[in-house]
């Protein structure tokens, strides 16, 4: 193999959609405002307490401009047309055309989690119901990870590698990773990385309901009379995550391919760290999460007293906060009272392979507009005094270094470092 590179590589645009809006723009309005994206579930009928959850709003297919009826019916998962409504987006922001060679040197890695498992809910269902051969020939397409990236080439144009990092919960930062690593050692000058979700279906609700993961409401509880405070990472009462939809791309690119092109950099990529639990399929490791922590400061020959902020994974379970805010103190010692530690999932929920897709890009256009975000719902926690979690409203602040946190299912554990410009 060719020796690498070694080339800086920048994210030069991105596009999401959550339960705050279907782009980024609409996201951005209502996440500085400190709104909340939850509300009883309207995708599917459940009979549960855990039916608060994050749907992005007014998000139809048929309403984007290059899904007709047809197309529709033939893909009935709906991270298919999710992946390619961001990835749109995200190359609109970066103003990358890709045709010519910027094509056939763009990659795109999209990560999920639960892939195609509405169409595959929809295909039982009509093989029960309505017999074999009423089962879509588009079935296997659609629960490929792959195929929503080909599908968003066909549609686009770039023809460089394409395939799904999946990383459960840290499928994005592992595409932002992977496609980092490509572009530097010289694979190619362009990535288009994050990932995506569409989680709200009954089996899936009541599986996290069983399993006491996700946000359950109780009589007196504060999310009865407003679903918004369902979600309240790093406090007292915290209670399981709010499930939700949701996807992020960014476009990544070498320093080179930037000035070759006249693009915008609006960070840089600094550092990538990875690791995995080796202990269970849900409870966090803390030593192999501070050794991921670590790696991804080293990667990017820093010191941990030099991180200005934590975009945190805060999923609003006790466990999980408690273990991030553990690790958070190993590594960053007396430094962490400084730090602001904030999570968007008080927000958007926790949309599985595509939260850390959308974290990212929250920090990253953070740092644009000089605003963090807050973790909203909060109720301080006695344990976790001391950690600044940029309580209930967002905050004017200029940051430059920037680390972003992703656990996942599994034991798998993905943390990058950004660097404004």
């Amino acid at each position: 193999m060719k020796a690498p590179l070694n080339r800086r590589v920048f994210v030069i645009g991105y596009g999401v959609a959550t339960p705050l809006g279907a782009t980024l723009a609409s996201t951005w309005a209502q996440a500085v405002r400190g709104a909340a994206g939850f509300r009883r579930v309207t995708l599917c009928d459940v009979d549960s307490p855990a039916h608060l959850v994050g749907e992005i709003p007014d998000f139809d297919p048929l309403d984007l401009e290059f899904v007709d009826r047809r197309e529709a019916g033939y893909w009935d998962a709906r991270y298919v047309f999710l992946t390619m409504h961001v990835i749109k987006e995200a190359l609109a922001s970066a103003g990358l055309v890709t045709e010519g060679d910027v094509a056939a040197r763009t990659a795109c890695l999209m990560g999920s989690a639960l892939n195609g498992s509405d169409s595959m809910r929809a295909a039982v269902d009509n093989l029960a119901n309505r017999g074999p051969t009423k089962i879509s020939p588009f079935l296997l397409p659609n629960l490929c990870s792959n195929v929503p990236s080909g599908k968003a080439g066909m549609l686009l144009g770039f023809q460089g590698p394409i395939f799904a990092p999946n990383g459960a919960c840290a499928s994005g930062n592992h595409a932002i990773g992977i496609g980092a690593r490509m572009i530097r050692d010289g694979d190619i000058d362009f990535a288009i990385a994050g990932g995506a979700d569409a989680p709200i279906m009954p089996e899936i609700i009541h599986g996290f309901a069983n399993m006491n993961a996700v946000f359950k409401v109780r009589p007196g509880d504060r999310a009865e009379a407003d679903p918004g405070q369902a979600s309240r990472p790093f406090s007292a009462d915290r209670r399981g995550f709010v499930l939700s939809e949701g996807a992020g791309a960014l476009v990544l690119a070498s320093e080179d391919a930037v000035k070759a092109h006249g693009l915008t950099a609006r960070a840089e990529v600094l550092g990538v760290g990875w690791t995995s639990d080796a202990h269970h399929f849900t409870k966090p490791n803390p030593e192999t999460i501070i050794r991921c922590l670590r790696e991804t400061i080293d990667d990017a020959e820093l010191q941990p007293g030099d991180i200005d902020y934590v975009n945190a994974h805060g999923t609003s379970t006790p466990r999980g906060d408690s273990t991030e805010v553990q690790c958070l103190r190993e590594v960053f010692g007396e430094h962490l009272a400084r730090i602001p530690v904030s999570s968007n999932k008080s927000q958007f929920g926790h949309t599985l392979g595509g939260s850390a897709a959308i974290e990212a890009t929250m920090t990253i256009h953070g740092m644009q507009e000089e605003t963090i975000l807050p973790t909203i719902n909060h109720v301080p926690d006695p344990e976790l005094a001391g950690v600044d979690v940029v309580p209930n409203h967002s905050r004017k602040a200029r940051f430059e270094l920037a680390l972003s946190n992703a656990f996942g299912f599994g034991g798998t554990n993905c943390c990058v470092l950004f660097r404004g410009v």
